[in-house]
């Protein structure tokens, strides 16, 4: 069984009555019904909990964490980062997804601004799957097509991925690499684009199916393993 860890800022669900109405118990907990399944053990953690509910307990029982942040990105502690950022490099996965990509953790981990072009009106987008063959893409067919999305476009400032597997196409005419995966260390990372707070993104079955798929490539058989404990000199290690 894999041990899934959903992290959501629970900011915007809180303060604007629109996404509340939208995830009404906040996207973390959207994600983690629409993900429940036998395979998966599943907790969830949030901004004003203690250590933004990411402890050193919680993240050594964590073989993949998805977060999301939008509006609070300079609002999580710079510990927590550190310890994120570590555990990755020990093997837990991480799936960042939408503004995610603001984050610190994925900034610390690309070693990039992550910048991209973004646009907030409603438009149609159609995720292509440009690699049918990625344990990630299974089951999802040639493309997804979400009615409404906020559109982000190139050029994105992160460092070339390891694979691209899903490349957006929006009806204002730009593409975005909507799904890319990085390995840093022995851990595994999947950026999923999809997911703006006030579209219902994630009841998408789909959309969820991509999630999900992403969890198993991500979490290593056994677990994540410290490679010398908590001090362990990782970073220089890994490059």
């Amino acid at each position: 069984m894999i041990r899934l860890t959903i992290w959501n800022e629970f900011e915007h669900e809180r303060i604007h009555p629109k996404v509340a109405a939208v995830y009404p118990q906040g996207i973390h907990r959207a994600l983690a019904d629409g993900l429940g399944c036998a395979e998966f053990f599943i907790r969830t953690a949030t901004l004003r909990e203690e250590e933004h509910g990411l402890s050193e307990a919680v993240l050594e029982s964590t073989d993949v964490l998805i977060w999301w942040g939008h509006m609070a990105h300079k609002n999580v502690d710079d510990t927590v980062v550190d310890r994120v950022y570590a555990r990755v490099l020990q093997g837990m996965g991480l799936i960042v997804l939408h503004s995610g990509h603001n984050s610190k953790i994925f900034k610390k981990l690309m070693g990039t601004s992550c910048a991209l072009k973004w646009r907030e009106a409603n438009e149609k987008e159609r995720l292509w799957v440009i690699d049918p063959a990625h344990p990630i893409a299974a089951g999802i067919g040639p493309f997804i097509e979400l009615p409404e999305e906020e559109m982000y476009g190139e050029h994105f400032d992160i460092p070339v991925p390891d694979e691209t597997i899903l490349v957006s196409w929006f009806q204002g005419g730009e593409v975005f690499r909507s799904g890319c995966t990085f390995r840093r260390g022995r851990g595994k990372i999947f950026y999923f684009r999809p997911g703006h707070e006030t579209h219902p993104t994630y009841y998408h079955p789909q959309i969820l199916r991509v999630i999900s798929n992403g969890v198993k490539w991500a979490a290593q058989p056994g677990g994540a393993k410290p490679v010398y404990g908590k001090s362990a000199p990782l970073e220089p290690l890994n490059r």
